[in-house]
């Protein structure tokens, strides 16, 4: 008899994952560290910067998919440091002749490079751009739900709107709204930016998120392989809490033990 609690798999595109953390590649000391980490964090989804990672642009140079074969993970080439859609689309074009034709991308149009706030003008002129060439395209965009909405509508796999600015480690500042675009959002919608810590990553899964990418959170612990591990029990944990259903809030106590059948008066 089938468990009527067992979770689903995380359907992205035409891709299918059991892992609902998906995690990058930059700030780790070194390759063997960014290997280690990615184990244990358990991720099978793994995000790379395309203008600022060797994957074999440079043969003289160590390659990033040495530690993160594309045989053992799906890899996601992601557009970090284009800051106009034009840069983001042939970004995304050299990736996908990088990787023989991979076509799931993390498109992210960035519009200042103080805050890395998303531009979402020139995202979706690039997000349609994509689209209309084949590319299942995941997008980092800001937490609106009627961006997210038009995002949805042109044919976006998967919405992914910032907790907080990308590397602040702030959590998630405007849950409300993340909740908004999840409820109205049929693809799936993953936390991108801002998690500094497990209980933030678990907080996402907790308001139904369907998974959540990180980077800085990991690299820049100062143990990162063990919070690896921390962000992969908290994601599973706060996934697990969301699909129990939390107790409803009351502005009143209301006793735990039962107020009848005492054995004392």
């Amino acid at each position: 008899m089938q468990n009527p609690f067992q979770d689903t798999s995380l359907q992205i595109g035409s891709r299918t994952f059991n892992s609902r953390l998906l995690v990058g590649t930059g700030k780790y000391k070194d390759l063997q560290e960014t290997n280690l980490a990615i184990q244990a964090s358990g991720a099978e989804i793994v995000t790379v910067a395309i203008r600022r990672v060797n994957i074999g642009q440079d043969p003289n140079q160590p390659n990033l998919l040495s530690v993160i074969p594309p045989e053992k993970y799906t890899i996601l080439p992601n557009t970090a440091g284009c800051f106009d859609a034009e840069t983001a689309i042939r970004t995304c074009m050299l990736a996908r002749e990088l990787l023989d034709g991979h076509n799931l991308i993390k498109l992210e149009v960035l519009g200042d490079e103080k805050t890395l706030y998303p531009n979402i003008t020139h995202t979706l002129k690039a997000a349609q751009t994509l689209i209309d060439d084949g590319f299942e395209v995941m997008v980092y965009t800001s937490d609106d739900p009627i961006v997210a909405q038009e995002l949805e509508s042109m044919g976006c796999v998967a919405i992914m709107p910032l907790g907080s600015l990308i590397g602040s480690g702030l959590g998630i500042l405007n849950p409300h709204t993340i909740s908004i675009i999840k409820e109205n959002t049929k693809v799936p919608v993953l936390v991108d930016a801002g998690v500094g810590t497990a209980s933030d990553a678990a907080i996402a899964m907790e308001l139904g998120c369907d998974g959540v990418l990180m980077n800085t959170a990991i690299a820049q612990a100062q143990h990162p392989i063990l919070m690896a591990s921390a962000m992969k029990k908290a994601v599973e944990a706060g996934r697990e809490a969301y699909l129990a259903g939390r107790m409803a809030r009351k502005r009143m106590a209301n006793a735990s033990s039962p107020e009848t059948g005492y054995f004392f008066k």
